[in-house]
């Protein structure tokens, strides 16, 4: 049993050992648990504890009740189908979709809707200088596995580097991963159990919610504001559905470029720590800031704060490397839990991150980066405005733009037209767990160069309007 149960509620270990004796098949499908009084005896707790934990499996399909005769195993649940059980949406604009149209269509197609840079704005010269110098380098790791928490120079340069944002995160703190969606998938497993809450920012990105609904929890959204969450609504939320967990990005959040104050950052922590919440700050776009926001993990000094971040959007997708920051009596539980589901990360990747980002050159690219972001935003903000497109907030920086769609225009709509014109777009309620973005749509600038893209914007939109007239 994990750390975290360990301090668990007596609710959630009274389900963990109903769970645990039906996965040793101790409890078969069909089998009567016992009765609420003989189980509060078995587990030396009251008879409401054992009340609430069947009404928690009840719910979750885990078992059925019968009137009069008690509670019994349920049938084995059918195979997981995330596109069943996300938001009601038409195929063809759900989050899995979007991704899915952003990676295999075709090298023509156009994909404003995607979530990271073209090739061309990525070090592909030094990346592949730098595979070179590994080849040649008779230490470098070609067959061996990684060792459990990873290359050792990277995790000092990344504590280094984190300390830069005043997170205290020495290299036993930190466990290399995959990718920063292995890092959640981690910590998720380690931390929750199926039925928990967790919270998430709405709108948020959209994997996210692909990814909890994996894990059979409970998610409910935040509304979200240029400086942050909602923060009364996050009162509100901690106190109605008691959430063992809180997803977001402090820097650049995706998809609206919101920007974490410090008012908001220290009201938030102060709710976590009164309602005993956890938080996941998801790092991955530091290096878009032109200036840098505070980060909830320096405030909290990890002690509810895990801390993550990946180099695939600054560096490579193909470079699978991402990173926890976490307390120290954490860490031990994530490798177990790592060993458990992927036994190692990749060894390779991790000496090529630590070579490309040890030298001059990444500082180099970012800043050039920073630069043609910072050109190209005014630009396309001009466009859209023309189209009568205007953006939510307007980001200090990154490659994203959250804009609301002229006169309640279906964002859902245009992105099924502009698909038949080889443009992938990303309409709002993808990203929005209350379906309350139905007119937004999230914009990459730097996939929005090609003057088709708004040919095909200006097009769906005059179709759209033609259509709401008649």
């Amino acid at each position: 049993m994990n750390s975290a149960l360990l301090t668990a509620p007596l609710t959630t270990r009274v389900m963990d050992q109903i769970r645990d004796r039906i996965s040793r098949q101790q409890l078969p499908q069909g089998a009567r648990l016992p009765s609420i009084r003989a189980m509060a005896d078995m587990q030396k707790v009251s008879k409401s504890t054992v009340v609430e934990a069947y009404d928690r499996l009840h719910a979750e399909g885990i078992i059925s009740a019968r009137r009069g005769s008690g509670y019994f195993v349920a049938a084995p649940h059918a195979p997981l189908a995330l596109a069943d059980i996300s938001p009601v949406l038409d195929r063809q604009v759900d989050p899995l979709w979007i991704s899915r149209q952003s990676l295999e269509t075709e090298a023509d197609y156009l994909k404003p809707g995607c979530g990271w840079l073209p090739s061309a704005w990525l070090p592909e010269d030094d990346i592949r200088r730098a595979l070179r110098t590994l080849a040649r380098a008779g230490a470098t790791n070609l067959t061996e596995y990684a060792t459990p928490l990873g290359y050792a120079p990277l995790r000092q340069l990344l504590s280094r580097r984190l300390s830069d944002h005043g997170i205290d995160a020495p290299p036993t703190q930190i466990m290399l991963t995959g990718s920063g969606t292995q890092s959640i998938d981690l910590i998720c497993r380690f931390l929750l159990n199926p039925g928990d809450t967790v919270l998430v920012d709405d709108p948020c990105y959209f994997n996210f919610l692909a990814l909890l609904r994996a894990h059979r929890v409970t998610v409910v959204g935040v509304p979200m504001t240029p400086t942050g969450p909602d923060i009364n609504a996050f009162a509100d939320v901690l106190i109605a559905h008691k959430p063992r967990l809180y997803i977001t990005n402090s820097a650049l959040q995706n998809p609206t470029g919101a920007t974490l104050s410090p008012v908001t950052a220290h009201r938030l922590l102060r709710l976590a720590q009164a309602h005993d919440l956890l938080i996941v700050e998801d790092d991955i776009y530091a290096d878009f800031e032109p200036v840098a926001a505070p980060r909830l993990a320096a405030f909290d000094g990890l002690e509810r704060v895990i801390h993550i971040g990946s180099f695939s959007k600054t560096l490579s997708a193909a470079v699978r490397c991402g990173f926890i920051a976490a307390r120290s009596d954490w860490i031990t539980p994530l490798i177990d839990m790592k060993i458990a589901t992927s036994f190692t990360h990749d060894p390779l990747s991790a000496e090529l991150l630590y070579h490309l980002l040890s030298g001059g050159h990444y500082r180099k690219h970012m800043a050039d980066v920073r630069e043609k972001l910072a050109s190209l935003r005014p630009k396309v903000l001009n466009r859209l405005s023309d189209l009568g497109i205007l953006p939510w907030h307007v980001p200090q920086g990154g490659m994203t733009l959250w804009c609301e769609l002229p006169d309640g225009t279906d964002a859902s709509e245009v992105a099924r037209q502009a698909l038949a014109e080889r443009v992938v777009l990303a309409p709002g309620n993808a990203f929005s767990l209350s379906q309350g973005a139905r007119s937004f749509m999230r914009f990459n600038i730097t996939h929005m160069q090609d003057e088709r893209v708004f040919d095909v914007l200006k097009h769906s939109l005059l179709t759209q309007a033609q259509h709401l007239r008649i």
